[in-house]
């Protein structure tokens, strides 16, 4: 293609009737040497070089452009993260409209800025005085209804119809993957349900978009990934009946994450997991992982799972029972099945009796995430990660968010040794350690870094989680906090600070965002 390019623009220089003389510049610049004259072909060879947003800026130029920049060749993935807002619609029907059809691989993710808090939320959306709009009390008194709520609900169900209607017909989709991380966080789950019914009062509009996802997976003929997480029951437990046979039988990666299924029901059985035989990553509620489930997985028919991600989240825990989830054999059956499978874990508000039925020791758990907004993590928990894990465990995040004016809850109380200083001790492929709302020592913090050295790439905790002893502070030579800089950048190999603003990062604000784009990685990462 460059060299028709050259052999045009060779071809304009000398141009009949010039005798091979120099053309002047005027002649050059004229129609015939305009981008206008360049064949479409030409044309999109030329914009293939562009990133995404600079080609969607020169779409805007003309017609012609338009219509070469919006070839199929040009588009073969799409990720998409909006915010639930008015002016992301028509934005999103015009791209949805010139790409929904032909797209292979589409990725959309959907946030509301407008969450419900009484102060501090991410997104905050409460009024700064008077009213009393979001949550108080220690028992977190029930989330009042809010007008700005329900609209920002309205606009998620037209952008989710949005989507779905345009790939309805697209027999080319490999890969297709929805997340809407808009719930609002409270300590008996998720309320946008409740919300939803004032919304979509006769359930017509959620009953359309769930037929439609149906009939996207009914027509699908190339379908490898699919991908759903927090979709306020876009995904119902009769979803994946219509998958033909031929496209279960090759899906590559399964995920089912929806903690607003209502009752004991689940968005696959043991039965219906048989077809997938080609399934090489799956994530899925803790709950509806059962034991059943993992004999099917090590079934001589299926191909070796290498990636499994679990959410155990105390709405499905209090709802479902523990009694059918997979014991230490299952696990062992599996590992054996395959050497190279590892789980991730995400868990939001587990009591420790509950998380010592679920750590079963013989689980290859390589990620697990704590995030806590009543139930804190134990410092036998942790102890007991450190050491059943040790030869896997690689990411450790440890998050709280209760507001506890007695101060942050510390691991290490009546205890000879840290459990964090434990864990880097004895996990030594650990690579990643993220800690917000535990009290963090700053000995501890320095010694953690000495272990770990360069291996540890990540060391993120929050500045008010570190605390100092009385003799770091009484020492009125040495700056405690300088020190501690110093120390922990000396032991890691590479500058280090403690995070100062903790609404620069997702892992700790987003928490379900974090979860699903890092389940992403990690299935992808096969």
């Amino acid at each position: 293609q460059l060299r028709r390019l050259r052999g045009l623009l060779r071809g304009l220089r000398r141009r009949p009737g010039t005798g091979g003389r120099r053309p002047s510049r005027m002649a050059l610049c004229g129609q015939a040497a305009g981008a206008a004259s360049l064949p479409s072909e030409l044309i999109v060879h030329i914009f293939s070089f562009l990133p995404a947003p600079d080609r969607l800026r020169a779409s805007a130029s003309c017609s012609h452009w338009r219509e070469c920049l919006f070839y199929p060749a040009l588009w073969p993935q799409l990720r998409i993260c909006l915010r639930v807002s008015p002016a992301e619609q028509p934005r999103l029907e015009f791209l949805m409209r010139k790409c929904g059809w032909f797209v292979r691989e589409l990725r959309v993710e959907f946030a509301a800025e407008n969450y419900l808090s009484g102060g501090g939320g991410p997104g905050d959306g409460g009024s700064g005085g008077g009213t009393d709009t979001g949550t108080g009390g220690e028992d977190g008194e029930a989330l009042q209804l809010s007008s700005r709520w329900l609209e920002v609900l309205r606009i998620y169900l037209e952008l989710v119809l949005c989507v779905l209607l345009s790939i309805r017909n697209n027999r080319n989709l490999q890969k297709f993957s929805l997340f809407g991380d808009i719930s609002v966080v409270h300590q008996q789950g998720s309320l946008s349900s409740t919300y939803l019914s004032r919304v979509d009062p006769d359930g017509k509009k959620i009953k359309q978009i769930q037929q439609l996802f149906e009939e996207i997976l009914s027509n699908s003929r190339q379908l490898k990934w699919l991908s759903c997480g927090f979709m306020l029951e876009i995904v119902t437990p009769t979803s994946l009946s219509s998958l033909s046979n031929p496209i279960a039988n090759t899906m590559e990666h399964l995920s089912l994450l929806d903690n607003n299924i209502p009752g004991n029901s689940t968005l696959i059985t043991a039965v219906e997991l048989e077809r997938f035989v080609n399934l090489r990553s799956l994530a899925l509620d803790f709950c509806d992982f059962t034991a059943e489930m993992a004999r099917v997985l090590t079934d001589s028919n299926h191909v070796p799972l290498q990636r499994l991600s679990l959410l155990v989240h105390n709405a499905s825990v209090m709802l479902k029972s523990l009694d059918n989830m997979p014991n230490d054999e299952h696990w062992k059956a599996l590992s054996r099945k395959s050497s190279s499978l590892r789980v991730y874990l995400m868990v939001f508000d587990i009591k420790s009796e509950d998380m010592l039925k679920i750590l079963k020791p013989s689980i290859p758990l390589e990620r697990v995430h704590f995030d806590s907004y009543v139930t804190c993590v134990s410092g036998a928990i942790v102890d007991l990660i450190s050491r059943q894990y040790d030869k896997f465990l690689t990411h450790f995040i440890l998050m709280n968010d209760m507001i506890d004016t007695s101060g942050f809850p510390d691991l290490s109380d009546n205890r000879n040794e840290d459990p964090l200083v434990l864990l880097a001790w004895r996990c030594t492929k650990l690579t990643l350690l993220a800690i917000h709302g535990y009290t963090v020592w700053a000995h501890n913090l320095i010694a953690i870094a000495r272990l770990r050295g360069s291996d540890l790439k990540v060391l993120q905790v929050t500045e008010e989680s570190i605390d100092f002893d009385q003799g770091e502070l009484a020492d009125q030579d040495v700056d405690p906090v300088q020190n501690l800089i110093e120390q922990v950048s000396l032991g890691l190999g590479q500058s280090w600070h403690a995070v100062l603003d903790i609404e620069s990062l997702s892992v700790f604000t987003e928490p379900n965002r974090h979860f699903y784009r890092e389940m992403q990685s990690f299935s992808e990462d096969i």
